[in-house]
């Protein structure tokens, strides 16, 4: 099984841990913000459970009717995740305003702060792992699924901040106050990943520093070419595209042209695996005086 599915598949069990301590929490409570905060839980579960579904075919290999691949997958995951998490928020604040309405006092506070404290600290954890491994392997769907958990996090803090303050002054609107707060958080963190996911469906270029960096490395490996022009980027998974068109000499046979090629694309591979490069050779004369200049 490839790493990131290993990855995904420990999220599901991470989160069945919390399910079972926040779930418990709630219950001895009775508050209706931990409850909330189970109930975004469970919707990390599904998310994973997503998550898990779209690298195992995402990671497929190309086939004919997918001459690119299946990599495209996660995206359509990351962005479903991002509408859980917007979905998650809007039942945080319905039942922050339950709360609120019922001007309910909450039992057996410190219980349910130890529990949900517990749970709080085995998200956060995991949550910043998912992150920088998903990053590290371009899965947008790990990192997306890390984002979730984190706004996870978020919640769990605004509410046992609203537990502990009741617990403490008597003022039994902290608690929904609080959690309200933390579902505004919530939304703004599900927008981020729709936006990104989004971007990736509509095959946006990659950022401008790396774009920089794959001109850098095409001076550095196009000796004896004239320039690289008309440079575009895409992403899809972990796999970056690259195309651009290459003036050499006119006289230049097509095997040293070749050459060139074949240098600047181990180049970019080298920093930028896994890499599809498509160089299309022109002669002198297509020349724009533009782009990166090779000689």
């Amino acid at each position: 099984m490839p790493h990131a599915a290993r990855l995904a598949l420990s999220s599901l069990a991470v989160a069945g841990v919390v399910l079972v301590l926040k779930g418990a929490s709630a219950w001895i409570t009775g508050s209706v913000a931990l409850f909330a905060d189970a109930a975004e839980t469970l919707v990390h579960m599904a998310g994973s459970a997503v998550v898990l579904a779209s690298i195992l075919y995402g990671q497929r290999p190309p086939d004919a009717n997918h001459p690119y691949g299946h990599a495209k997958a996660e995206y359509f995951s990351a962005a479903l995740i991002g509408a859980m998490i917007a979905a998650a928020a809007v039942a945080i604040l319905f039942a922050a305003w339950e709360a609120f309405a019922a001007r309910r006092m909450i039992s057996e506070a410190p219980t349910g702060i130890a529990v949900t404290a517990v749970a709080t600290v085995i998200n956060a954890l995991w949550a910043r792992h998912l992150i920088r491994r998903g990053r590290s392997l371009g899965s947008p769907a790990l990192v997306a699924d890390g984002h979730h958990l984190m706004s996870d996090v978020i919640t769990s803090l605004g509410v046992l901040a609203g537990i502990l303050l009741v617990a403490l002054t008597g003022l039994w609107w902290l608690d929904p106050l609080l959690a309200a707060l933390a579902a505004l958080g919530i939304l703004w963190s599900g927008a981020r990943l729709i936006r990104e996911s989004v971007g990736g469906l509509m095959d946006e270029a990659l950022p401008p520093e790396r774009i920089a960096r794959i001109e850098q490395i095409v001076a550095a490996h196009g000796a004896g070419g004239i320039e690289a022009h008309d440079l575009r980027t895409r992403r899809a998974g972990a796999r970056l595209f690259v195309e651009f068109h290459l003036v050499v000499p006119g006289a230049m046979t097509v095997a040293d042209s070749h050459a060139i090629c074949d240098r600047i694309e181990e180049a970019i591979r080298a920093e930028f695996a896994p890499a599809t490069i498509t160089i299309h050779v022109e002669p002198h004369g297509k020349a724009k005086r533009e782009g990166v200049r090779l000689a």
